[in-house]
């Protein structure tokens, strides 16, 4: 592995944790620039949401949020496979746990979790490595 190689593996961690930021800090607009590609398809079917481009299904994921009063993705292993010329291209794994707190209207908090993987395809741009194409992958879920 050449330093050019770990460049962009740390690129390519960093656009993960940009989503899981912009996620945990409800900063959904950053989402599309920071993120995403403007062509990108976000595959959300396996928690019951769409699949579709970020001005459709980013919207879906705020609403979904928007009854939990805290969250916090945890990442696990990342794993990156390069292919195309010049590595342009990464196939993208990465684990997360993501536990959530639920306020009841008596006040009192629920904390439920939910882990799996967010599968990318990225790309290098102009603008750096962006994810083209991402399926949240839930495996499981505990507390709801």
């Amino acid at each position: 592995m050449d330093l050019s190689e770990i460049g962009d593996r740390l690129e390519v961690t960093d656009v993960i944790t940009r989503y899981t930021r912009a996620i945990d800090t409800r900063s959904f607009a950053d989402l599309p620039g920071d993120v995403f590609t403007p062509d990108a398809v976000l595959d959300y079917s396996s928690v019951g949401g769409p699949i579709g481009p970020p001005d459709e299904v980013v919207p879906w994921v705020e609403r979904g949020l928007s009854g939990f009063a805290r969250y916090q993705h945890i990442i696990g292993q990342v794993s990156i496979a390069f292919a195309g010329p010049e590595r342009a291209e990464a196939r993208v794994t990465a684990y997360f746990t993501n536990p959530m707190v639920a306020t009841a209207p008596d006040g009192t908090e629920n904390l439920v979790e939910v882990g799996g993987y967010y599968h990318h395809t990225m790309v290098r741009t102009v603008d750096g490595w962006r994810s083209r194409h991402l399926i949240d992958e839930n495996v499981w879920m505990r507390g709801f």
